[in-house]
């Protein structure tokens, strides 16, 4: 509405100038009026043109190198104008709208704020001036890059023109939509030891489970990409909603990694970030060495990612760590003590958390009677003070746990030595 009172505004003025010169002309006479008055004639002529140019009509598309990228990577656009109408334009300035998720960058170095009670954002901005007289075809490149986690859309373009003495100015948005995705980067681990000795003198590697196995152990939620001859119809019908048959061989997993995605009073957002690439970087490691790995997601969501032999579910758990947020309406101690009992064959777990206080310590000890060895990753800030969870640390490794404590300045390394 203000827009368009504008246009209305400047058609006014313009129309008053012309008739002011036109009066003159009539009633003046001689050369120099009318010179004025037909001097001025193709000005008049062209801002009344720009006034009626429909810019609306213009052609508005933008490309994307990838829609799938790696925090920290970049991502090339190119921005392509097409106009029909070629009417002569002295400038065009176009300019991208980010979104706000955008505003975020990513770098190994952002890890340096993670003391600080405002981390710094980045106002990511794209303004263009081209000068496009008769061009029918406009192309602007550009790229994108530092890209923060998580899924990103990119809604509108602006354009802005006008004349050369400034009287009239255009600005039309066109909503041109594009959606991408950027996953956690993940570091690259050392792990020292290779978990191999276990209590009572017995021996656990690493090496993947070739058995098949047909035995129904029990049911669980259905996931996409599940059979559908494993659906089990009678549970289904019982609980309302999709379930899947699971089998001895999907019980089998050799090590848990589970992650804690509960929020508590102080949580730092840069050691949540660094919590989510460890808990990447551990599931591409382990694979690596031939290990059958499950993932136990403990947030606003409890999500429990059985195997990842296949590509399918190494996917499912990228895309979950690319979109989660720490939880609010959760206590992690209390949704451990009641999520691990699908865990029945004694493996390996690593906890990846941001916090310990006495009941994850309590939850961890009966966890311990359950499973097999427990190893506790640690991502904090090395300034913040919690003498309370140091005691808690302390006890545990009194206890025989293994604990490992990540601050900023491993992560701010591309290559991390997980000792436990």
């Amino acid at each position: 509405m203000r827009r368009s009172l504008r246009l209305i505004g400047n058609l006014i003025l313009m129309v008053i100038l012309f008739a002011i010169l036109f009066t003159f002309a009539m009633f003046q006479g001689g050369f120099v009026s009318w010179f004025l008055f037909f001097s001025f004639l193709p000005i008049f002529l062209y801002h009344l043109g720009l006034l009626l140019y429909p810019m609306k009509r213009w052609h508005v598309t933008r490309r994307l190198s990838d829609n799938n990228v790696r925090a920290g990577g970049k991502v090339s656009v190119t921005i392509q104008i097409t106009r029909k109408i070629p009417f002569p334009l002295y400038y065009c300035i176009v300019e991208e709208i980010f979104p706000d998720s955008l505003m975020d960058i990513y770098y190994r170095d952002k890890y340096k704020y993670v003391n600080e009670t405002e981390i710094p954002t980045f106002a990511r901005r794209l303004k263009k001036i081209l000068f496009p007289w008769f061009k029918r075809h406009i192309t602007i490149p550009y790229e994108l890059n530092r890209l923060p986690r998580g899924d990103h859309t990119l809604n509108a373009i602006r354009v802005r023109t006008g004349d050369i003495f400034g009287f009239i100015k255009k600005e039309y948005t066109f909503p041109v939509k594009h959606q991408f995705v950027t996953y956690p980067s993940s570091y690259e681990l050392q792990i020292k030891e290779q978990l191999s000795s276990f209590e009572q003198g017995t021996t656990t590697s690493f090496s993947p489970q070739m058995s098949q196995s047909n035995v129904v152990s029990g049911v669980r939620e259905y996931v996409p990409g599940d059979k559908f001859s494993q659906i089990d119809w009678k549970q289904t019908a019982r609980k309302n909603e999709m379930m899947t048959k699971e089998f001895e061989q999907e019980r089998s997993t050799d090590t848990v990694l589970i992650f804690d995605a509960c929020a508590f009073e102080g949580i730092n957002v840069l050691d949540f970030e660094g919590a989510i690439e460890m808990v990447l970087s551990l599931l591409n490691t382990l694979q690596s060495q031939g290990a059958n790995v499950g993932v136990l997601s403990i947030g606003n969501d409890v999500i429990h990612f059985p195997t990842h032999k296949d590509q399918k579910k190494l996917e499912w758990v990228r895309q979950h760590l690319t979109h989660i947020r720490p939880a609010r309406e959760r206590v992690f101690s209390v949704a451990l003590d009641q999520e691990t009992d699908i865990f029945n064959n004694r493996p390996i777990v690593m906890v990846v958390t941001t916090h310990i206080d006495d009941p994850v310590r309590q939850s961890l000890k009966k966890l311990r009677q359950r499973m097999g060895t427990i190893v506790v990753i640690l991502v904090r800030s090395t300034v913040i003070s919690r003498p309370n969870e140091d005691g808690i640390i302390d006890q545990l490794r009194y206890d025989g746990f293994s604990v490992c404590i990540l601050t900023e300045r491993e992560l701010m390394k591309s290559k991390i030595e997980v000792d436990i």
